[in-house]
C-alpha cells in the first residue's frame, strides 16, 4: 500500500493536512509528523533555539497535542518508512529525506510582503527562510502547488512561480467561512482584534501604534482582542489593559466564532483577515484591503481538501493533472 507523508507545522498547517488525509483513508497508509529540520537547524532545534518558529516551541506542542488528540500516526521526521508522497504547507525548507519524493504543496495562508531580502533570495538563490513566507512556492521541489484562489495563482506566478505547477483548489480552513456563524461565542457586534507574533519572529511593529489605532477605529464600542498562539501573553495583556482597560482577551480560543459574530475585524499579518473578507465584515490590515480582496480564498462550501486529495491520487497513479481541470474548482 502507498504510504504517504504529512507535514504539519503550526496548527492551522496540521488541521489542513489532517483535513487532506481524512479524504486518503482508504488506499493509502497516511502518518504525520510535526515540521522538522535538518543538519545545523535540527541541532539549534534541539536547543531550543528555534522555538519561535513552527519547528519548536509552541507550535509544535500545539501540533503534537492535535495529533495525540486525533489518534493519527506519528513518524517523527519520516524516518520510519520510505514514502511515497509528502504534503506539507510550507517549501521554505525541503527536508533531506523528501527531496526525491513527490511532494504537493499546500498554501497555508497569507504571505509576507516581498522584501529586499526576497529579491535577494530571489537572485543569488540564499536560503529561502530569510524572507519567511514571502518565498513560498519558489523551491520548485514539488509536483503541484495548491493554492486559495485565481487571485493567488496570479500572484504566485508573479514571483516566478512555474505556472503549470499552480492548482487552484482552494484551501482547508478558509474554504467554507459560513459555517462559522453558527456558534455559541457569547458576544456580538464588537471590534475584534486579532494580533500578531510580529515581535516574537524579529520583525519591527510597533505595538502601541497599533493598539491606538485599534482604539480609534472602535470609536468607544466593545473591543475584544485574540493574542496570537505564539504571543508573549503577560506582556500582551499589560500593554493591552494600560490603553483599553475594559477590553476583553482571549487567547487559547478558537478565533473563527469570533469573527463570526464580530462588526469590525482589525488585523496586522493574520491570515484570518480572509474569514472577515469572506463574511462580508468590515475589515483592517497592514496589508492593502483591495488587494486581498482579490486574493481571498474560494469558498467551496469545505470542498478544497477533497480536491487536493484528489491531486494527490492523480500524482501517486503517475497521472497529470490538468490546470484546466483544476481551475474549475474555482467556480
Amino acid at each position: 500500500m502507498q504510504k504517504i507523508l504529512f507535514i504539519g507545522g503550526s496548527l492551522n498547517q496540521t488541521r489542513m493536512v489532517h483535513a487532506v488525509a481524512q479524504h486518503l483513508r482508504t488506499g493509502y497508509d497516511c502518518y504525520f509528523t510535526p515540521y522538522y529540520c535538518d543538519g545545523l537547524f535540527e541541532w539549534a532545534a534541539r536547543r531550543g533555539w528555534l522555538n519561535f518558529t513552527v519547528i519548536g516551541g509552541n507550535a509544535r506542542l500545539q501540533t503534537e497535542a492535535y495529533l495525540r488528540q486525533h489518534n493519527l500516526p506519528i513518524d517523527y521526521g519520516g524516518r520510519q518508512h520510505n514514502y511515497d508522497m509528502v504534503v506539507t504547507t510550507s517549501d521554505l525548507i525541503i527536508q533531506q529525506n523528501i527531496r526525491n519524493k513527490k511532494i504537493i504543496l499546500i498554501q497555508e495562508g497569507m504571505t509576507d510582503r516581498e522584501s529586499l531580502m526576497f529579491y535577494l533570495v530571489k537572485w543569488f538563490k540564499i536560503p529561502r527562510y530569510l524572507a519567511s513566507t514571502a518565498t513560498n512556492g519558489l523551491s520548485d521541489a514539488y509536483r503541484y502547488f495548491c493554492v486559495a484562489s485565481a487571485g493567488y495563482r496570479d500572484h504566485f506566478i508573479q514571483k516566478g512561480i512555474k505556472p503549470e505547477k499552480i492548482l487552484v483548489t482552494g484551501i482547508p480552513n478558509f474554504d467554507h467561512c459560513a459555517a462559522f456563524l453558527d456558534n455559541d461565542f457569547p458576544y456580538k457586534d464588537y471590534v475584534l482584534v486579532a494580533t500578531s507574533d510580529t515581535r516574537e519572529t524579529f520583525k519591527l511593529a510597533s505595538r502601541r501604534k497599533f493598539l491606538r489605532r485599534a482604539l480609534a477605529i472602535a470609536a468607544g464600542r466593545p473591543l475584544i482582542f485574540k493574542l496570537h498562539p505564539n504571543e508573549n501573553i503577560r506582556r500582551a495583556t499589560r500593554e493591552i489593559k494600560a490603553l483599553a482597560p475594559e477590553a476583553l482577551i482571549f487567547t487559547t480560543e478558537n478565533i473563527e466564532p469570533m469573527i463570526a459574530n464580530c462588526a469590525v475585524l482589525i488585523t496586522q499579518f493574520s491570515t484570518v483577515v480572509y474569514i472577515g473578507l469572506a463574511l462580508g465584515k468590515e475589515v483592517y490590515s497592514y496589508f492593502d484591503v483591495e488587494l486581498l480582496k482579490r486574493l481571498t480564498p474560494v469558498q467551496n462550501g469545505g470542498a478544497s481538501a477533497g480536491h487536493i486529495a484528489a491531486v494527490c491520487r492523480r500524482v501517486l497513479a503517475e497521472e497529470s493533472v490538468e490546470i484546466t481541470e483544476v481551475l474549475a474548482y474555482a467556480t
